[in-house]
Order: C-alpha cells, then sequence, then structure tokens
C-alpha cells in the first residue's frame, strides 16, 4: 500500500508541474495578445513583480496597469518566450521555477528590442488552481536596434 500512495504522491507532483507549465504559457500567450482579463487569473491577489531595476509592483491590480499601460500601448507589439523550465513543488500549495527568457518588442517607427534573461517564479495553489505569487526578470543581455525612419 506504501508504494501506491508513493505513486500517487509522484503522479500529483508531476501534474502540478505541467499544470506551472501551462500558467506560465498563458501569462506569455496573454501579454502578446493584450489579454488584460484573462491574464489577471495568472495572479494571487497580493502579487509581486520585479520588472527590472525601477520596476517593483505589489498586487495583481498593480501588475496588471503595468502591463496594460506598457505592452498595451500603441506602438508596442511582443513576442514572449520561456524555455527550460526548472520547477520545484516544495509543498502541496506551495512551488517555485526558473525559466529561459527571450522576448522580442518593437516599438514601431521607434526601436526594437531582443532581450535574453531569466525568469523566477513563486507559485502558489489557490482553490486547487496555480497561481503567481512572485515574479522577477534578471536580463542578461538585451539587443536594441533603432529603427529608420
Amino acid at each position: 500500500m506504501a508504494q501506491l500512495a508513493d505513486l500517487e504522491a509522484r503522479v500529483r507532483v508531476l501534474e502540478d508541474i505541467e499544470a506551472i507549465k501551462k500558467l506560465k504559457a498563458k501569462y506569455f500567450r496573454c501579454l502578446d495578445k493584450k489579454l488584460w482579463n484573462e491574464i489577471e487569473g495568472c495572479f494571487v491577489e497580493d502579487a509581486a513583480a520585479d520588472y527590472g531595476p525601477d520596476i517593483k509592483l505589489q498586487g495583481r491590480k498593480a501588475i496588471i496597469e503595468f502591463l496594460k499601460n506598457t505592452l498595451g500601448q500603441e506602438p508596442f507589439i511582443s513576442a514572449h518566450q520561456g524555455h527550460n523550465p526548472e520547477i520545484e513543488i516544495t509543498s502541496d500549495t506551495a512551488a517555485r521555477g526558473i525559466w529561459v527568457l527571450n522576448d522580442h518588442l518593437i516599438i514601431k517607427t521607434i526601436a526594437t528590442l531582443n532581450g535574453w534573461g531569466y525568469y523566477e517564479d513563486e507559485y502558489v495553489k489557490e482553490n486547487g488552481e496555480w497561481k503567481k505569487k512572485s515574479t522577477k526578470i534578471t536580463r542578461i543581455l538585451e539587443e536594441w536596434l533603432t529603427t529608420k525612419r
């Protein structure tokens, strides 16, 4: 019987890891398609975000407003990708993950940014659903190209 319980626990961890991967994919899709109402569901209410040296945000509402007011405005177009997830389930309701980030941002008629770095996320399971508790981007390389007018 102990073997069955162990197997069930291992399957639950794999299911949780897969759910977190889907959450991150949804986050990227919503960012790029500017689905602000849908992206709200990716975060807990008191989530925190660190999007760079001068961009520290507290609360889901502040995070969504920041995203809307930057990536959501013309002339921004974005394409975000996350790769090679390192996800650790730390309890039945908590996890953390590190993702390789590649993003491509176009600011029409001004510039293009190709960026590489890492996302460090903390997750919590709320009412049976995984959500972001915190997220932090650490950039390791940015390539800016000025657009000719």
